[in-house]
């Protein structure tokens, strides 16, 4: 198994000004892919970030000169008839940056990301067992729409859970949250994959 980055890379505590969230880079991916082999016991393939490089919904949040990568999200927007359907794909933490709020923060901006695709409901897939992860999407305003049995390769349950955009940038009071995501990020795209795993561990 890769290492994940150095843990001398990553500060014991992570101040908001020094964290930047931005759109992967090519240079990112092998930090990236490094964090997602020691998060989840179902890794997503070096290949499948390739493939969402250049989407505005693959996002790093990165510390220090040089950047060291801390975490990470991948989402992207589904046509479904003038509703479009937001897609939460995967959503990881740096170990030793975890406990710091960089999880919420990075949901946030992969919200708000979706919203200025035009995605009215955005849904994602976790483990059934995952729960850090169900509290933050329970306390973001996220449902249970269904569970799934033997989702993972290793058997476990996984829920669905759905989220109404609206009434989550409404009650935030970030009605501005998908324009400056439109500013920050470019031009809308569409991934085109199949529903991978989604999971979260980081409060």
């Amino acid at each position: 198994m890769s290492p994940a980055p150095s843990p001398d890379d990553v500060p014991d505590s992570l101040d908001d000004d020094a964290v930047v969230i931005r759109q992967a880079e090519q240079a990112d991916l092998l930090d990236v892919f490094r964090i997602e082999r020691v998060t989840f016991p179902q890794p997503w393939p070096y290949s499948a970030f390739e493939s969402f490089l250049g989407e505005r919904g693959f996002l790093v949040a990165t510390v220090g000169t040089p950047p060291t990568v801390v975490g990470y999200t991948v989402s992207d927007t589904t046509p479904n008839y003038g509703r479009d359907i937001g897609h939460v794909k995967d959503l990881a933490v740096h170990p030793d940056a975890r406990g710091q709020g960089l999880g919420r923060t990075l949901l946030h901006r992969a919200l708000a990301a979706l919203a200025a695709e035009g995605a009215a409901l955005v849904k994602l897939e976790v483990r059934a067992t995952n729960d850090a992860a169900l509290s933050l999407y329970r306390d973001e305003g996220f449902e249970p729409l269904r569970r799934i049995p033997r989702y993972y390769d290793d058997g476990e349950d996984a829920y669905v859970m759905v989220l109404d955009l609206a009434e989550w940038t409404a009650g935030r009071g970030v009605a501005t949250a998908a324009t400056d995501a439109n500013a920050e990020l470019g031009a809308d795209t569409d991934a085109g994959r199949p529903d991978l795993v989604a999971d979260e561990d980081d409060r």
